[in-house]
């Protein structure tokens, strides 16, 4: 089933090319190209290339590298500054609150916006996040004149990265080369149609970021940072599951980060009673559409319940 990743990868990045080299004029094919190419991206990025980033597709390191070139072009930054991120930050601090300094030591953290101890309300949390992106996506840019290498200024990354020296050079390497594939990509559609890429492609990556945050407040809103076993959000929802791979069981994934999504269904079954001993929270819709959990708006604020509460389940 990890070759339906893979075609979805190489179909996306020749898709968004061949948009571009056609150049769709009139309204309705300029829309349907924009709502295709958001589309692609928000599924690469919350479901291709988060799979990826946890378990690389190829035994050889080289398949694996060039995957991430792809991957990297896709979604608009480099993979493996994703991984970094993602894996070594996100998933050791599982959402955090604020600690004593006034920020979240997870990045990405519902509560790192807030101005209070509870979740940052979701329009300060997406205009921030956003921020983040175009802030990112200009050092992109600006990375150019050292030919795309992590800077020392760059600190979460070099933070994140292995200490051991020999990896530490691969890792940083490949997020050179990611840079490159994306900024390459974006060179490409410009020549080929620079009107798609600022009408089309551009405002594409920002509804996409805003949706792929989105998901990430949902997966975490209501939970307890402070429980392996509930400080994330699932959806059981069969169709949902099947068409992304499983991603909506995603405390099962939080609680096992290197569990192939396969066997994610199963850690669900074993763990279940300590999911609901600890008040995991299952949203009855997608964490994309989780502004739709009204019932899960109207709960107390994480801060204000304790693992065990039944108003968690």
């Amino acid at each position: 089933m990890d070759a339906l990743l893979v075609l979805f990868s190489i179909t996306q990045f020749a898709v968004t090319i061949w948009l571009a080299a056609v150049d769709p004029t009139g309204l309705w094919p300029m829309v349907g190209s924009f709502a295709l190419v958001a589309f692609m991206l928000t599924y690469s990025v919350i479901i291709v290339s988060h799979l990826f980033s946890h378990q690389p597709w190829f035994v050889s390191s080289r398949h694996n590298a060039v995957m991430s070139l792809i991957n990297s072009a896709n979604i608009a930054q480099s993979v493996q500054a994703y991984r970094l991120t993602h894996v070594r930050n996100h998933h050791r601090y599982n959402n955090d609150r604020k600690g004593e300094d006034g920020t979240t030591r997870d990045v990405t953290s519902t509560f790192r916006y807030s101005r209070d101890d509870g979740h940052a309300p979701l329009w300060r949390y997406l205009f921030f996040s956003l921020a983040e992106s175009v802030r990112e996506l200009l050092g992109t840019f600006a990375a150019l004149r050292r030919g795309c290498r992590v800077g020392a200024d760059e600190t979460l990354l070099q933070e994140l990265a292995t200490r051991n020296p020999e990896r530490r050079r691969a890792e940083l390497r490949q997020i050179q080369a990611d840079r490159l594939a994306h900024l390459g990509l974006l060179a490409l559609l410009a020549v080929l149609s620079w009107q798609w890429l600022l009408i089309c492609y551009l405002p594409a990556i920002a509804v996409a970021f805003t949706l792929v945050n989105v998901q990430n407040y949902y997966r975490h809103y209501g939970a307890h940072p402070e429980s392996r076993y509930a400080n994330s959000v699932s959806h059981y929802g069969r169709l949902y599951n099947w068409l992304t791979f499983n991603d909506g069981y995603h405390q099962e994934h939080h609680l096992r980060p290197t569990t192939h999504w396969s066997q994610l269904p199963r850690v669900a079954e074993r763990y279940g009673a300590s999911f609901r001993e600890d008040g995991h929270v299952v949203s009855p819709v997608p964490a994309v559409a989780g502004f739709l959990d009204i019932r899960r708006e109207g709960l107390p604020s994480a801060a204000e319940r304790t693992p065990g509460d039944p108003e968690a389940c």
